[in-house]
C-alpha cells in the first residue's frame, strides 16, 4: 500500500468532508418536508466516512499503477487486477484520475449549494453532474483495476440515493429554493 498516495487522495476527500462541517443541515433543513425514506441524520457521516476511505483507496490503486510495456502494446499494472482480456493504457489511467478529480470537485460543491445557499434546484444540477462524474469514474476505474471499480460501486449507489433524496426534497418544498 502506498500510504503517501493514499493520504493525498484522502486529503482531497477531507476537503469535501470539511464542507459538511462548515455547512451543516441545521434548522433550515429540519424545517423542510422530507420523504419518509430519508436516512436518519447519524447515517450520513458514517456512510460518507466509509465511502471516502473506499474512493481514496480506489484512486490510490489507479494512480499507483506501475506502467510497463507488455506484449499486447498496452501496459501491465503491478499490484492491480485488470478485467480479463483488457490492456491498461497510460491514457486510461490519466482519464480515470481526471474523472476522479471531477467527481470530488462536484462532491465538494454540492454541500455549500444545498445547505449553505439553500438552492435545491441548483443542488440538483450539481447532483446530476456528480452522478455522471461518479459513473464515469467507476467505468474508467474498471478499465484500469477491477478492485478500484468495485470500490466505487457503493459510492455510485449512495450518490443515486442522495440524488433521489435531493429531488424528493425539491419536489416536496417547491418554494424553498
Amino acid at each position: 500500500m502506498d500510504w503517501p498516495l493514499f493520504f493525498t487522495f484522502l486529503a482531497a476527500c477531507g476537503a469535501a468532508a470539511a464542507t459538511g462541517a462548515m455547512f451543516n443541515p441545521g434548522a433550515w433543513y429540519d424545517s423542510l418536508q422530507k420523504p419518509s425514506w430519508t436516512p436518519r441524520n447519524w447515517v450520513f457521516p458514517v456512510v460518507w466516512t466509509i465511502l471516502y476511505l473506499c474512493i481514496a483507496y480506489a484512486a490510490m490503486r489507479v494512480a499507483g499503477v506501475a506502467v510497463t510495456a507488455d506484449v499486447t502494446g498496452g501496459a501491465a499494472a503491478a499490484g492491480t487486477t485488470p478485467l480479463p482480456g483488457s490492456a491498461v493504457l497510460a491514457g486510461n489511467i490519466v482519464q480515470a484520475l481526471a474523472f476522479w478529480a471531477l467527481q470530488i470537485a462536484f462532491n465538494t460543491l454540492w454541500t455549500p449549494v444545498f445547505f449553505g445557499l439553500h438552492r435545491l434546484r441548483a443542488a440538483m444540477v450539481v447532483m446530476v453532474c456528480l452522478w455522471l462524474a461518479v459513473a464515469a469514474t467507476t467505468w474508467s476505474f474498471f478499465g484500469v483495476d477491477l478492485i478500484a471499480g468495485l470500490l466505487f460501486l457503493p459510492y455510485l449507489l449512495w450518490v443515486t440515493i442522495a440524488g433521489a433524496l435531493n429531488f424528493s426534497v425539491m419536489r416536496l418544498n417547491p418554494n424553498a429554493g
